[in-house]
């Protein structure tokens, strides 16, 4: 499905840089680069919503950020550390110009950070279903989190996840797409394809918090960012997990931005009907 990969996880590699321990993935195309980083519960060889750049023939780096896959959490801990990490890892592979950084989620922040903090480098900045400038997340989620995903029982509720996705998966990909749309169950599952439906059940299956979620969820604001980039904002009026009203915050401060609003029934946009457009819009953007 565009917009969506899934089916395989991609091989990583690891560098040991002066700011510490990074696991990547890269994938070289043209002369094009893009440098994602995913939201929680990601790792660097879970592909996401990056069709869109290969059918462009771009490079696209993908690190994993703190606490998730091989990167230490003591990698960069913060948005702006783990900012400054990645333009380290991007001066080791010999990228010395980034035609798009794209933040998805939780990844916004630092997504946000490396735009501001390396403008030198950043040229444009997508942020899709992106935390913005709004306290995140509400406190019931925050207290599910610290229970669910702290590092005694993060391997557990995973597992039992992945059960749930080979034995019952209606029941799982309920439970979950609901917790992420602001529809009712009902709705939200029964906008999802045959398609969508199995690519989710191969994320969720392999999905891991490791130590990055709750140290997702200790990140302030990204309050005092000077973003100077042109910035495209996609979002769902329908995003269960990170509300609207994040990517009007985001438009409404970052001086060169423009909002999307995608027909996406949950946080995943690239489910929505209107994703290929939404793609075509993302692809004239990174080309501009």
């Amino acid at each position: 499905m565009e917009g969506l990969d899934g089916g395989v996880e991609r091989e990583t590699a690891v560098a040991r840089l002066d700011a510490g321990v990074v696991e990547y993935r890269l994938e070289r195309r043209g002369e094009t680069s893009v440098l994602v980083f995913h939201g929680g519960h990601m790792r660097a060889g879970l592909p996401l919503g990056e069709e869109v750049f290969a059918e462009l023939g771009c490079t696209v780096l993908v690190p994993s950020r703190p606490g998730y896959g091989r990167t230490p959490v003591g990698t960069g801990r913060s948005p702006a550390g783990f900012a400054d990490a990645s333009r380290e890892l991007c001066r080791h592979l010999g990228i010395e110009g980034v035609d798009a950084v794209v933040g998805v989620s939780a990844g916004g922040r630092t997504a946000m950070a490396m735009a501001a903090r390396h403008p030198e480098l950043v040229r444009r900045l997508i942020l899709q279903s992106s935390v913005g400038f709004l306290p995140w997340p509400d406190p019931r989620t925050r207290l599910m989190a610290s229970v669910a995903f702290n590092p005694v029982t993060e391997r557990a509720t995973w597992a039992a996840v992945a059960a749930m996705m080979r034995h019952v998966p209606a029941l799982g990909l309920r439970t979950l797409v609901g917790d992420l749309s602001s529809e009712p169950v009902n709705v939200a599952f029964a906008s999802l394809g045959t398609e969508h439906r199995d690519l989710l059940r191969w994320l969720f299956s392999r999905m891991r918090s490791g130590r990055g979620f709750l140290n997702d969820l200790r990140q302030v604001g990204a309050d005092g960012l000077e973003i100077s980039q042109p910035t495209l904002v996609v979002a769902s009026r329908k995003d269960g997990s990170v509300p609207f009203a994040h990517a009007e915050s985001l438009v409404g401060r970052i001086p060169n931005a423009v909002l999307v609003a995608s027909e996406a029934a949950s946080h995943f946009i690239w489910l929505g009907s209107d994703y290929p457009a939404i793609a075509e819009r993302i692809s004239r953007f990174v080309a501009s």
